[in-house]
């Protein structure tokens, strides 16, 4: 059974960073992919960044681009969402999800993602 556990949320002010990681066990095979997810209170689901274990791709919603950066140990099967410049607006929970045979390209909404893990609290004050 695929297992995901979050950690390295926290309160930051604006501008500050966390890294956040997401250890992932279970898996039968290397062809999945990983998707960072926020929830702000009120809010629906977003994604936020995605990684294919494959081959390593990596994809980012718009509103991150250029401040987030995934990437993927493998030797860990860890997956970290290294987040500088936060603002206000990066306010949420963080949760990563996994998916078999899942094309991350274009971040898919969570209805795509099978396994889930419980979320980490990112708040970002200003």
């Amino acid at each position: 059974e695929v297992q995901l556990v979050e950690s390295g949320g926290g309160l930051v002010q604006a501008g500050g960073s966390l890294r956040l990681s997401c250890a992932a066990s279970g898996f039968t095979s290397d062809d999945y992919a990983i998707i960072w997810f926020r929830q702000a209170p009120g809010k629906g689901r977003e994604g936020v960044s995605a990684i294919s274990r494959d081959d390593g791709r990596t994809y980012y919603a718009d509103s991150v681009k250029g401040r987030f950066t995934i990437s993927s140990d493998n030797a860990k099967n860890t997956v970290y969402l290294q987040m500088n410049t936060l603002k206000p607006e990066d306010t949420a929970v963080y949760y990563c999800a996994a998916s078999y045979n899942l094309d991350p390209r274009g971040l898919p909404e969570e209805k795509y993602w099978r396994y889930w893990g419980r979320g980490t609290q990112v708040t970002v004050s200003s």
